[in-house]
């Protein structure tokens, strides 16, 4: 009931505008009203005997009547009241659904005047539909690998209403893996898109449900849905392709129904399912039930006739979709033609069945009403009257026409006439129609307003105040009385898309010419406009005469600084924006740069001036005063500094002057080196505060990693030397200095012994007399390879430092033994065959004192090395006593040496090799 309330006191409210609307344009002669939509019959439209001046009487004598070119007469007169109501029920949506302002337009007839008023009735809209989609339920297919991002179009949802009552807003809920987007098409329409948010997986969700919600502006909102599945299927990598974006086609509006119009083709390159295309309309339209498509031919056909005159045009938006859901978009405009398919018809609208003979000429005896629904040069209607009869045939206003007296009329000549009225269009074949006027002749306004002027012209400064006169305009008519009373209107015009009546208005009585808005000089510099002046004869007669209206030019627009950018001098671009350079040998009046600079406006406010207002140094530059040349005034010095700014002044010469200001960066270098210098600082200097710490911290992240890197290689490389000197060290250690000068290559471990890879073979001979001991070194004694290695409870030394004579075996003490060096020589066979068998012993040594000396000499060192190397490997060792029998250096050798027979003598040269 509230809802209800507040609806009938918004309809109140409007019939109270429309009525005071009709007040102010009843002065007109034409009508205009409003009235909401969806009213009951009878409802109260507008005062229209009030507004007119008519009297009840004429009215309740059927002397007045309303009369439209529609099928329908919405509107009436009421007999009592003199008031229009509605005569049926109106549907804004029904009449209207293609034009955002509904207007319809009727006529008042007043039959005894002769005269009829233009009625005009703007039907409000009022917020009876909800928005609505044509498919509740809509079915998306979408690859599971479908790139984050994607539009699909959606569903649009329509709302007949219009203004705020229409579509304004949509919303999408249910799932968090989609998104809404709403694009705005070129009409102003709004095309929800589907975005995908998240990336869509089969196995996780194969179906996704979503709802759609539509809202209109009207209060209460009114809202429609649309339920949206989404079906994640597998890939599929080629889409469908339309053989051309847009299809156009031109069809005859008599075309047969059933004929195709068009064939749309699309390719896939996929095979199987995938390349199977199919056809749908992408959004169900109006016009897509006039329309068939093949879903597998793509053949449009005609399903309704068409008629030019209801729709000129259609566009079908289609899609073609493959197996895998992949789809592309085309649109197909067809293009009605207009065939000469409607005669035209004449309506009579008022006749007289008597006139005066006395009447002058150009009285009006019918009104005509003529029109052909056909366009073009179809619908253009040439009306024509017999020629034989002294009336002629005059174009109204639009599409009405009169029939005036042509000269006097005589009844005694012709008392009685038939005037046949006939209209042809313009078609092939023409089509044609008649109307016949009967007329008595029983027993006249003859002159138009003239205006004073041929045409007016006025100028006015720009930025007025709104409401100010600018000129009037004045007419007079010869005629007297009512007929010479004379109104002004404005005719029908546009200025930069806005109606010429939303600039100036006219005042009806006194013709002064009134500007509406504060005019812009930069927008609009003249407005060229009629004023029509129209009697108060029955019928009136007008004339129109030119107004021309000049706008003068003020001083409202500052300069507009075009070079240097305004970002260079801001410092917000590179550093290398709004730089300039010059050589610091450059010479005085030596051109730097230039300062570009425009006025909007027009004439002296738009002369520019250019001064310098603040330099670093101030003598060095000068600016041209017209040219905004900027120059140097002097040479540069080397005391001057390499980089200098320079704020130059632009100012007009309006009245108060506007001025701007430009800032420009000047370089003096002397070579390429300095000026990359200056260039390089002055980049430094202008990049963000945030770009120097981000690229110090890098650095320092780089620095660090780099030096613990640096340090755990040192620690690698230490530590393997650590290993090398302590590997070295057991390979050889560092008491054995009789190996020395040796290469280590030399060595190779041997139960943990040291031993020589080169083996030296000798023979020694020790005897009780040390003269004749000898060593002997064989000349292949050398070799590259160990010896025997003895056994482990045997060590045999290399050079063996045991008591000789605890090394011979037991039984040699028995063996008979010789003096001297020759008994050692010359053994019993006994003793031969005991001793192991050598190799044969070189010649004897008797010869000089020198060879034995040298020989002794050898023998001397040799032993004392052995005895002391040896003795150091008892110690660590602990091997076996002293007193254990250890076999002498003639053991060790290959040849048979002479044994003492004696023990006494065993132990005597035994004694002698240790004391050597």
């Amino acid at each position: 009931m509230c809802a209800a309330g507040r609806r009938w006191g918004r309809r109140q409210r409007a019939l109270l505008g429309a009525v005071l609307l009709a007040a102010w344009q009843a002065a007109w002669g034409q009508l205009r009203y409003s009235v909401p939509e969806e009213m009951p019959k009878g409802s109260f439209v507008g005062d229209v005997a009030k507004d007119l001046g008519l009297h009840l009487t004429e009215i309740r004598d059927n002397a007045v009547r309303v009369v439209s070119d529609s099928r329908t007469q919405y509107f009436a007169l009421h007999g009592k009241t003199g008031h229009l109501v509605t005569a049926e029920r109106i549907d804004r949506e029904q009449l209207c659904s293609r034009v955002q302002q509904c207007v319809l337009r009727c006529e008042l007839i007043v039959e005894g005047e002769m005269k009829f008023y233009g009625i005009e009735v703007e039907i409000v809209d009022i917020n009876d539909n909800a928005p609505s989609f044509q498919e509740a339920d809509t079915d998306l297919r979408l690859s599971e690998t479908t790139a984050l991002g994607s539009r699909f179009p959606l569903t649009e949802a329509h709302d007949p209403d219009s203004g705020r009552n229409s579509l304004q807003s949509y919303e999408l809920s249910g799932d968090e893996h989609f998104s809404l987007a709403v694009q705005a098409g070129p009409g102003g329409d709004q095309r929800p898109e589907l975005v995908l948010a998240q990336v869509l997986d089969r196995e996780e969700a194969a179906f996704h449900e979503l709802v759609l919600r539509a809202m209109d502006g009207g209060d209460p909102a009114r809202t429609g849905t649309a339920r949206i599945r989404v079906t994640v299927v597998d890939v599929n990598d080629n889409a469908p392709v339309f053989s051309q974006v847009e299809y156009t086609v031109r069809v005859p509006e008599d075309v047969p129904v059933g004929s195709v119009l068009v064939t749309v083709t699309a390719t896939d390159e996929d095979d199987g399912l995938n390349g199977q295309v199919k056809y749908s309309f992408k959004k169900k339209k109006s016009s897509s039930q006039i329309f068939h498509l093949d879903s597998e031919t793509g053949a449009i056909t005609l399903g309704q006739s068409l008629d030019f005159e209801e729709g000129d045009a259609h566009e079908l938006d289609l899609q073609a979709y493959d197996g895998g859901a992949l789809y592309d978009s085309a649109k197909v405009v067809i293009t009605v033609t207009d065939v000469n398919d409607n005669a035209p018809e004449i309506s009579v609208r008022s006749a007289l069945s008597e006139i005066s003979e006395d009447a002058p000429t150009g009285t009006v005896v019918a009104l005509l009403y003529v029109q052909d629904r056909d366009s073009g040069a179809n619908g253009e209607v040439r009306c024509s009257i017999d020629k034989d009869v002294p009336f002629r045939l005059e174009s109204s206003h639009g599409s009405y026409y009169r029939v005036v007296t042509a000269s006097e009329l005589d009844r005694e000549q012709v008392w009685e006439y038939n005037v046949t009225v006939r209209a042809a269009d313009g078609g092939s074949p023409s089509l044609q129609s008649s109307a016949v006027l009967a007329l008595r002749v029983l027993d006249v306004n003859d002159n138009a307003p003239v205006f004073v002027e041929e045409r007016y012209s006025a100028r006015l400064a720009e930025n007025n105040a709104a409401g100010a006169l600018v000129l009037t305009v004045r007419a007079t008519d010869a005629d007297w009385g009512q007929n010479a009373r004379v109104r002004y209107r404005l005719a029908e015009g546009r200025v930069r898309g806005a109606p010429l009546s939303s600039y100036v208005s006219v005042q009806a009585e006194t013709g002064a010419l009134y500007a509406l808005r504060s005019l812009d000089y930069e927008q609009v510099r003249e407005l060229q406009l009629w004023v029509r002046a129209e009697d108060g004869g029955a019928p009136a007669l007008s004339s129109n005469v030119s107004v021309r209206l000049l706008i003068v030019d003020e001083n409202d627009n500052a300069p507009q600084v075009l070079y240097p950018p305004a970002g260079a001098a801001a410092g917000s671009g590179a550093a290398w924006s709004g730089v300039e350079l010059a050589p610091r040998r450059s010479e005085a009046g030596a051109l730097v740069a230039k300062v570009v600079a425009v006025d909007a406006d027009a004439g002296q406010n738009a002369w520019l001036s250019y001064e310098l207002a603040k330099a670093t140094e101030p003598g060095l530059f000068r600016v041209g005063l017209h040219s905004g040349e900027v120059r140097t005034a002097r040479s540069p010095l080397a005391r001057d500094a390499a980089r200098h700014s320079l704020v130059v002044l632009v100012r007009d010469h309006g009245r108060p002057a506007l001025s701007a200001t430009a800032t420009l960066s000047v370089v003096l270098a002397e070579s390429v080196a300095e000026l990359l210098a200056e260039l390089g600082s002055a980049a430094d200097e202008a990049a963000a505060p945030g770009e120097p710490a981000a690229s110090l911290t890098r650095w320092l992240v780089l620095a660090v990693a780099a030096v613990s890197c640096l340090f755990v290689a040192f620690l690698l490389l230490l530590l393997a030397l650590r290993l090398r000197r302590w590997h070295r060290q057991h390979l050889l250690p560092a008491d054995s200095g009789a190996l020395r000068g040796v290469p280590v290559s030399h060595f190779v471990g041997i139960d943990g012994v040291r031993a020589f890879l080169q083996s030296y073979s000798h023979d020694v001979s020790l005897t009780a007399d040390s003269r004749k001991s000898q060593l002997r070194f064989s000349a292949a004694s050398c070799c590259d390879t160990l010896p025997a290695r003895p056994p482990p409870d045997e060590p045999a030394p290399l050079l063996g430092d045991q008591d000789p004579a605890g090394a011979l075996p037991a039984d040699s003490a028995s063996a008979p033994s010789g003096a001297g060096g020759g008994a050692g020589r010359r053994e019993s066979p006994g003793a031969g065959a005991a001793a192991e068998p050598r190799p044969k012993p070189g010649p004897p040594e008797r010869g000089a004192p020198a060879a034995a000396v040298a020989r002794r000499r050898l023998r001397v060192s040799l032993l004392a090395a052995a005895e002391r190397r040896w003795s150091r490997r008892r110690r660590r060792r602990s091997v076996l006593p002293p007193q254990a029998a250890r076999s002498p250096g003639a053991g060790h050798s290959g040849s048979g040496t002479a044994a003492s027979s004696g023990g006494e003598r065993r132990r005597e040269a035994a004694r002698r090799a240790r004391s050597l």
